[in-house]
């Protein structure tokens, strides 16, 4: 039997840290062994910046910045050429 897609709304976790993240994860980890997915909803900027500097963002399967209410604007990088180089 699995159990879908489960959603956990992360809109109270307001200071996240380390044993945030390791709730989360385990949370997952019982998800995922009975079938299921999990979801991260309403997390914010600094909860999703945590996991993934944690390194967990491919594991809990989000991606910081990516999602529209959280992405940050981007910032563009201009490069001068040098006249004599090829390449530029």
């Amino acid at each position: 039997m699995t159990i879908g897609t489960i959603t956990l709304d992360c809109a109270s976790m307001q200071e996240p840290d380390a044993g945030t993240i390791d709730r989360i994860a385990r949370f997952q980890v019982a998800v995922r062994r009975n079938g299921g997915d999990l979801r991260l909803e309403n997390a914010s900027r600094s909860l999703l910046e945590l996991i993934d500097l944690c390194g967990l963002a491919g594991v809990l399967r989000v991606e910081p910045g990516r999602q529209a209410e959280q992405r940050k604007q981007p910032r563009g990088v201009e490069e001068e050429g040098d006249a004599g180089d090829p390449t530029a």
